[in-house]
């Protein structure tokens, strides 16, 4: 996940959609059922009252880490799309300007708006339980208040998450103290693996993932017609604190039940569909299913376009198959955590079965058409969604795309390389690039060419061929300009809130350069110093810079004496290595450090070097060797600002 920069103001303006864009959108609304309001009635069901301060959440220091203002100023329900913004996108945009507390049925409450996903409350006896607590603790702590306000004023006994992605856990220390976690006054319910997934995902590609998050949620745009209008699968992302509490309570089965507070609770595990620790559940008092993010109101991604491991599209309509079994008789009332719900058994159903089917039908389709040889950018082409699916809101592309989750299918089976000998070892961007510029004439014929591709309404081949010119001279402005203009075309025809922010973004950089505040960060000091040892050492192998290790043999042992743990680390090869519970009486030093000393070695606080010198550190043996070793890892962090749209 990834958190929105406030107040980045662009230096250049935006351009009108051209003729061809205004074409496109205004067709969309002859092609999509735009008469059916069901959405717009249930957005609104149960409203209780609006966000306070008009949804803006400061910090302590006073920066505004959330603000929905921007886009209501904009953005109202009833109006018709503006030119620059496809027409299915803006009704969900407009959907998503449904905010502040609901009531889902009498004891069940959702606050929506105030981050990019929802906030659950659940009343149970002597307290409440609350799911999914937003990814920052100062939005959650507002969403929170807002409930108390018109609610009575019980504790907190528990928190349930969903799954393992920021958005769901983020906000935790806003809705329950680490004191209170610790005493037991406050269980911390979460799927298997859930701990290590949330980290080792800000952390192993973090720096890599933020960079590319800041375009898939637009950081560098400000919210108007003519940039962000929305994420799709919610308004946008908070820029407050995050953090994490340890899970008190893992749930690892499905059909495992457990009464809290006199609330019961049955599980749906769903491990590596839309997160690689997941998890449903349904509460009979209610009547009511929680499916997590596997069935919300839009299609998901298979693929993120921030960068994640590719999920599992034949499991995903599994886990929903095993909820429609389970539960599809009883349930009246379906909640996400993202979006709003849906009520009625019938409409309960059918909301889960279009989901189910319609990443089953990516999912067989890809695949029958694989195996007649088409490829994986060949794929977007051929396979078209079924009319009864598009028909359906909750299944377009919203957050999610065919166009890149077929080839996230694709990918997962066949990896990618789509056969071809030809891409079995191709250039790299910036060498093929001059030889196409040289091959095609010269710089002055590929303008020539983009200029025209532009002209005609060829987008996508124009993005193609002008791209190639860029990258062979990534210092004309001109190149970059047209390619601005071109990518602004497709984001504003996009319907998908990321590709939307992908191609603005993109538009944006080429014209302005690179924002170094545009990249977000995904660590606090609370992430931190929950990592694992295994991550931790994993991610050191990750620092390595493998030419400064090359020749160099060196074996370490890490002891924590605090937490009672000991590890033996050895670098050969060009690669960090570590055994756990073991200690090498032949290693070259012995590094004697708390866990307390390690976070703030992560966090940034400290130099090892330094706690060498302070004696926070106790070094045994051969001193140079350790720091020989840390001389060899590479602070990633320093890269966030990569280009992307440029060589």
């Amino acid at each position: 996940m990834s958190f929105f920069v406030l107040g980045a103001s662009a230096q250049e303006q935006p351009k009108e959609a051209s003729a061809t864009t205004k074409k496109l959108n205004q067709a969309l609304y002859e092609s999509y059922p735009f008469s059916d309001k069901t959405s717009f009635e249930e957005a609104q069901k149960g409203f209780v009252a609006p966000l306070p301060n008009e949804g803006i959440v400061k910090n302590a220091n006073g920066r505004v880490v959330w603000d929905v203002k921007r886009f209501k100023a904009f953005i109202k329900e009833g109006e018709k799309s503006p030119a620059t913004v496809n027409p299915s996108l803006w009704r969900q945009s407009e959907l998503l300007m449904f905010t502040g507390l609901f009531e889902v049925v009498p004891g069940v409450y959702q606050v929506r708006g105030a981050d990019l996903s929802n906030m659950t409350i659940v009343e149970a006896e002597g307290g409440i339980h609350i799911y999914d607590p937003l990814i920052s603790m100062e939005t959650s702590k507002y969403a929170l208040e807002l409930y108390y306000q018109h609610r009575p004023k019980v504790p907190v006994t528990a928190v349930f998450h969903t799954h393992s992605h920021v958005d769901h856990f983020g906000g935790v220390a806003g809705v329950a103290s680490q004191e209170d976690v610790a005493s037991g006054k406050i269980k911390i319910y979460a799927p298997e693996g859930f701990l290590d997934h949330s980290i080792e995902e800000n952390v192993y590609a973090g720096d890599a993932m933020s960079r590319r998050a800041s375009y898939m949620y637009g950081n560098v745009l400000e919210p108007n017609a003519q940039g962000q209008v929305g994420a799709g699968l919610g308004i946008t992302t908070s820029t407050g604190t995050p953090g994490i509490y340890a899970p008190t309570n893992i749930i690892s089965e499905t059909g495992y039940k457990e009464v809290v507070d006199g609330i019961e609770y049955q599980f749906v595990m769903a491990p590596g569909s839309e997160a690689p620790s997941e998890m449903m559940w349904y509460l009979p008092k209610f009547k009511l299913l929680n499916t997590a993010e596997d069935a919300v109101h839009t299609m998901h991604n298979l693929y993120t376009l921030r960068g994640a491991k590719t999920r599992d599209a034949s499991l995903w309509p599994e886990y929903l198959n095993q909820v429609l079994q389970s539960f599809g008789s009883e349930a009246v009332v379906a909640i996400g955590m993202h979006h709003w719900p849906v009520w009625g058994n019938e409409r309960v159903n059918d909301h889960i079965k279009s989901q189910r089917d319609t990443y089953k039908f990516m999912h067989d389709q890809t695949l029958h058409y694989a195996n007649m040889g088409a490829t994986i950018n060949e794929l977007p082409g051929l396979i078209e969604m079924p009319e009864s699916l598009v028909d359906q809101w909750g299944t377009h592309g919203y957050y999610g795309s065919k166009s890149h989750n077929v080839r996230a299918v694709y990918n997962y089976y066949l990896g990618y390389f789509d056969g071809n000998p030809a891409h079995l070892n191709p250039l790299p961007p910036e060498e093929v690039a001059v030889k196409y510029v040289t091959a095609m004439g010269g710089a002055e014929n590929v303008m020539k060419a983009g200029q025209a591709a532009f002209d005609s309404g060829e987008y996508r081949w124009g993005a193609e061929l002008v791209n190639h010119l860029v990258f062979a001279d990534p210092d004309n402005q001109e190149a970059k300009n047209l390619q601005a203009d071109i990518l602004e075309q497709m984001g504003y025809q996009a319907e998908s809130g990321p590709w939307r922010n992908f191609y603005l973004a993109g538009a944006f950089e080429l014209r302005n350069g690179v924002q170094n505040s545009s990249s977000p960060k995904t660590s606090s000091p609370q992430i931190i110093s929950n990592m694992s040892m295994k991550l931790i050492f994993g991610y050191m192998g990750i620092q390595l810079d493998a030419k400064k290790a090359d020749g160099k043999k060196i074996t370490l042992n890490w002891v924590l004496p605090d937490v009672n743990e000991k590890y033996t680390q050895f670098l050969e090869n060009s690669v960090l290595n570590y055994w756990p519970n073991s200690e090498d009486p032949d290693a070259d030093a012995t590094v004697i450090i708390s866990r307390e000393t390690l976070t703030a070695f992560l966090l940034g606080e400290v130099k090892l070097e330094d706690a060498v010198k302070s004696g926070k550190i106790e070094l045994k043996g051969d001193a140079e060797k350790f720091m020989t070793l840390l001389s060899c890892l590479d602070n990633l962090n320093k890269y966030h600002a990569f280009n992307i749209v440029t060589p």
